[in-house]
C-alpha cells in the first residue's frame, strides 16, 4: 500500500483555542483511531473504549455549554472536528454526530433542573447516546410515529418499537419520540430514556453493507416507564423538537462525508503517485489529473457548504434551508468522490486491500440517514416555493 502521508487540511479556525482543539483531534485521529480502523470495521467492532478518551478529553460535548461540562464551542469549529473524525474512521465520526444529537433534545429543551441532573454525566462522564425516531414502518414519514407513551400518574409508560437506531443495544441513554395524544405531529412527546430501562431491548444488530462498526439495531420498549421529570419540552412539542434536532444533525452528517471524501481524495493522490503505468506514474496522466481535480472541488465546495450553513446557526439566524443543501450536497459528493477513488486505484481499488472499497460502501449510507437525499430536495424546495398542495 502506498505510504505517502497526505497533507493536513489547511483549515479557517476562528481562534486559536480552536486550532488547538483541531491538533488535538488530529493527533488522537492519528494514534488512536485510524490504525485499527479497517480491521476493526472488517471484524464489526465498536470502540468503546476510543469514545470513553473523546469522553475524557471533553470531546463528545462540543456544542454545549461549560458550565454542563460542554466545550462551548461555535459550530463551526465542532464540525471540522466531525471530519476529522470521520476521516480517520466514520464510525466515530458519526458516533459523535449521533450522540451530539441524542443530547440536543435535554440541552435545547429541557428545564435547568434536568439539565443539572443528566447533562454533565452525559457530555463528559464516559456515556454513548442514541436518538430514536425512526420505526419500521415510518421513516421517511416519521410524523406517522406509532410508538405509544401513556400517562400513569407521576410515571409513562412507553410501547412501540423504533429502527435503524445508531447505536442501538449499547446506548447507555436514549432520546425517544412517543405518541402521547392525537394522530400528526402534534401528538408526539420526547423522553429521555435509560439504557438499562427495565422492559428496553435491542434486536440482533442489522447486517450492513458498511459502516460495520457502528450497531444499527430496532429497540423494542415493552412497558418502558420513566417519570415525568425525564420528559423533554411540552407534550406534544416533541416532533418540533426532533425537527430542530436534525436541522443540526444534518450539518453533522455533511462533515462526516466531506472527511470520508477527504479520505479518499489522499488515498487516491497517494496512489496515483506511486503507480507506474507505461514508465510513468499514472498522475502523469491528463485524464486521472482531471478525475483528481473534479475531486478535490467537490470536496472543497461541500466543505464550504457545511461551514456557511454552521457560520449561520452560530450567528442565530434561520439554517434550515442551507443544513438541508449541505447534507444533500455532500453526502452525493461523498458518493461521487469515493466511487472515483476506487476507479483510480483500478482493479485494487475493488479490493480490501485498500481503503478505496471501504470509503465507496460508508459513503453510500450518508445519502440515506436522517432524511434521505430525496427528503433534502423536498425541504429545499418548500423553502423556495412553499408547501406542497396548497
Amino acid at each position: 500500500m502506498p505510504d505517502r502521508a497526505p497533507q493536513p487540511v489547511d483549515r479557517q479556525l476562528p481562534t486559536d483555542e480552536a486550532r488547538d482543539l483541531i491538533s488535538l483531534v488530529r493527533d488522537i485521529a492519528q494514534r488512536e483511531i485510524a490504525p485499527s480502523a479497517a480491521e476493526e470495521e472488517d471484524a464489526g467492532r465498536f470502540p468503546r473504549e476510543v469514545f470513553t478518551l473523546l469522553s475524557d478529553s471533553g470531546l463528545l460535548g462540543l456544542p454545549y455549554d461549560a458550565q454542563f461540562g460542554g466545550g462551548e464551542q461555535p459550530y463551526e469549529v465542532y464540525l471540522q472536528v466531525l471530519e476529522e473524525f470521520a476521516a480517520a474512521r466514520l464510525t466515530v465520526g458519526l458516533g459523535v454526530s449521533v450522540h451530539t444529537l441524542a443530547c440536543y433534545a435535554l440541552a435545547a429543551y429541557g428545564t435547568k433542573e434536568q439539565q443539572a441532573d443528566h447533562l454533565p454525566a452525559m457530555l463528559g462522564g464516559g456515556l454513548v447516546g442514541a436518538y430514536c425516531l425512526s420505526e419500521p414502518a415510518s421513516g421517511s414519514d416519521a410524523a406517522s410515529l406509532r410508538t405509544k407513551a401513556v400517562r400513569e400518574g407521576d410515571d409513562w409508560v412507553i410501547d412501540g418499537t423504533k429502527a435503524w437506531i445508531t447505536h442501538g443495544g449499547i446506548a447507555d441513554f436514549y432520546t425517544v419520540m412517543a405518541r402521547t395524544g392525537e394522530d400528526g405531529p402534534r401528538g408526539i412527546t420526547a423522553f429521555l430514556v435509560p439504557g438499562d430501562a427495565e422492559g428496553l431491548s435491542a434486536a440482533v444488530p442489522e447486517k450492513k453493507m458498511g459502516l460495520k462498526g457502528s450497531p444499527t439495531a430496532q429497540i423494542h420498549l415493552d412497558g418502558v416507564r420513566v417519570p415525568d421529570d425525564r420528559r423533554l419540552g411540552d407534550e406534544g412539542q416533541g416532533f418540533a423538537i426532533a425537527l430542530s434536532a436534525l436541522d443540526s444533525g444534518r450539518l453533522g452528517i455533511a462533515a462526516c462525508a466531506v472527511g470520508v471524501a477527504q479520505a479518499a481524495l489522499d488515498e487516491a493522490v497517494s496512489y496515483a503517485a506511486e503507480r507506474r503505468q507505461f514508465g510513468k506514474p499514472i498522475s502523469d496522466f491528463q485524464g486521472l489529473r482531471f478525475m483528481l481535480a473534479d475531486m478535490a472541488t467537490r470536496i472543497e465546495a461541500g466543505r464550504a457548504l457545511y461551514l456557511t450553513a454552521a457560520r449561520l446557526r452560530d450567528a442565530g439566524r434561520p439554517f434550515a434551508k442551507q443544513a438541508a443543501m449541505a447534507k444533500l450536497y455532500c453526502t452525493d459528493a461523498a458518493m461521487q468522490v469515493t466511487t472515483d477513488a476506487v476507479q483510480v486505484h483500478g482493479g485494487y481499488g475493488y479490493t480490501a486491500d485498500f481503503p478505496a472499497e471501504r470509503y465507496m460502501r460508508e459513503a453510500k449510507v450518508l445519502q440515506i440517514v436522517e432524511g434521505t437525499n430525496q427528503i433534502q430536495r423536498m425541504v429545499i424546495a418548500r423553502h423556495l416555493a412553499g408547501p406542497e398542495g396548497r
